[in-house]
């Protein structure tokens, strides 16, 4: 039986008598990709924020590669690649130097950036560019890299595909193929319901901030 990467038990998040995330329970395992399906607002970026210890749970605890969030937390940051969803970047610098500064702030080398940047074809013209004159698609497509650069043995992407045209959507899938191939998890937050069915083993759907429905990609139109 594999391990369990992440462990989320009931986690609790309120911002005064709102209540985010409610009462929510998932295990994802290792080697797993597995979404998190739901409608903007849904709470599923707070459940993320919570898991990176971005935000402190208001109760519940989470488990990340085997490392309590709360008490470990630099020891679950230096497992994990993280893209947000809302990505931004530095308007002044230019591509390599955002990938340059975000790789220097992970304890883990930065060994795919030249193989990744060549697939999701961002040119070293492109790298030599200031970001304010980046279109939104290439902005993604270095947050993508950035992630992915140090090899993490989990990825946690929130709404990843936004701003990509379908040809990069395609290899941004083959590259997700490929990490759970290689033995990697990855944490997959989406709106879009074929976005979870191309790429998850598993999916959970929480809707207000509550779960609904845990259980298995292809049945979720079932």
């Amino acid at each position: 039986m594999a391990a369990n990467a992440i462990e989320i038990r009931s986690l609790v998040k309120r911002y005064g008598r709102t209540i985010a995330v409610d009462e929510v329970s998932v295990s994802v395992l290792e080697g797993e990709t597995f979404g998190y399906l739901g409608p903007n607002g849904a709470g599923k970026t707070t459940t993320i924020r919570c898991m990176l210890g971005l935000i402190t749970p208001t109760a519940g605890a989470i488990d990340v590669m085997g490392h309590d969030t709360q008490r470990e937390l630099k020891a679950v940051l230096a497992l994990v690649g993280y893209l947000p969803g809302e990505f931004n970047l530095w308007p002044q610098l230019t591509g390599e130097d955002c990938l340059d500064y975000l790789g220097s702030l992970h304890p883990r080398p930065p060994v795919r950036r030249a193989e990744l940047c060549d697939r999701f074809e961002l040119s070293k013209a492109d790298l030599r560019r200031q970001v304010r004159l980046y279109s939104r698609g290439m902005k993604q497509k270095v947050g993508i890299i950035q992630a992915f650069q140090h090899s993490p043995p989990l990825a946690i992407m929130d709404e990843p595909t936004e701003g990509l045209d379908p040809v990069m959507k395609d290899r941004f899938v083959q590259l997700l193929a490929e990490h759970r191939r290689g033995g990697g998890t990855t944490f997959l937050s989406s709106h879009i319901l074929s976005e979870v069915e191309a790429t998850a083993d598993r999916a959970a759907v929480i809707r207000a901030g509550r779960l609904v429905l845990v259980g298995a990609a292809d049945d979720l139109t079932g």
